[in-house]
């Protein structure tokens, strides 16, 4: 492989308030890509706590999904417990052998992989993994090539570019598209996510995850967050301009912009350790990479959150 694969993710505000003191509310955490202004949560029905989820609320957020993500017919749908626990059991539907993965990237898949004895190349393979747009660089694919035994079509960050999605691949044998939840809609802690695609594998995801696999909360969320497409795109508008005044900010202070996603950034700051450190002391918190000592990755503050930013930097 061509990057390190340690695991390492945004987040671990633990680690840096030990380090540079304050309160977890006090922090601006910007190490993630998760939208800052979330879907908002409202009363639950009392079923949705007290009852085992029915076929109806699973049917529901299904019929949403297909309908927010316009999913070919011929495509199977699971939702699951969040976007990881189907990137660890994906590499379970064929035995061991090589996956092409190039980086840098989502570490996740490449660990799930190896963790099943798979090989891990950045050459062409049986099987393929491609982040779309990538994360950390934004990077979006085309023209894949699906005639591959397997090809995983991670769009966890995809929301943000839905003309750019490759919804339409999943109706082909073999291929499996992934949604996440938590990114788009902000709400990363009620661990949803889906995987579209080849019917037969789907199914054989389904009885790996087994029955009852989201709870009635979720189900009840979900389904709502993707019926209201005028949320969707009025989120899409304001990611658009908080983007474009964060990179305003970072290339006013020297930073180079490398890409991204409209809900985060990749700069090239010369010595991320130290720009890291630096806003650290501010108690603004950033993300750097195993792979490169020049990268800072940086997620959108809240709009009541800018000042703390603009004053760190």
């Amino acid at each position: 492989m061509t990057q390190a694969q340690e695991r390492d993710h945004g987040g671990g505000l633990d680690a840096a308030i030990a380090r540079f003191g304050g309160t977890r509310a006090g922090w601006l955490d910007l190490s993630t890509g998760i939208n800052p202004l979330p879907y908002p949560v409202e009363g639950f029905s009392q079923d949705a706590w007290t009852a085992l989820p029915d076929k109806a609320a699973f049917a529901r957020l299904e019929a949403a999904a297909r309908a927010f993500w316009n999913v070919p017919e011929e495509a199977a749908v699971l939702v699951a417990p969040g976007a990881s626990a189907l990137i660890a059991r994906i590499p379970n539907l064929f035995p061991a052998g090589q996956v092409q993965i190039e980086g840098p990237t989502y570490n996740e898949h490449a660990a799930g992989f190896q963790a099943q004895g798979w090989t891990v190349t950045d050459q062409a393979a049986p099987a393929r993994v491609v982040v779309h747009p990538n994360n950390p660089d934004g990077r979006v694919w085309s023209d894949l090539d699906l005639d591959r035994v397997m090809t995983v079509i991670d769009e966890s960050f995809c929301d943000v570019l839905p003309d750019q999605t490759l919804i339409k691949a999943a109706s082909k044998s073999g291929v499996l598209v992934l949604k996440s939840f938590g990114k788009f809609w902000g709400l990363a802690g009620l661990r949803l996510g889906f995987v579209i695609g080849d019917p037969l594998l789907v199914s054989k995801l389904r009885d790996a995850v087994g029955p009852w696999q989201v709870s009635g909360p979720a189900l009840e969320l979900g389904a709502q967050a993707l019926e209201d497409h005028g949320w969707a795109d009025a989120t899409r508008t304001r990611l658009t301009q908080d983007s474009a005044r964060l990179d305003a900010l970072m290339t006013g202070k020297g930073a180079k912009l490398i890409g991204g996603t409209t809900l985060f950034r990749l700069f090239d700051v010369g010595e991320a350790q130290a720009w890291q450190d630096r806003l650290a002391q501010s108690h603004v918190w950033s993300r750097i990479f195993p792979y490169s000592s020049r990268w800072l990755r940086l997620g959108l503050p809240h709009p009541d959150r800018w000042s703390q930013l603009e004053a760190a930097l």
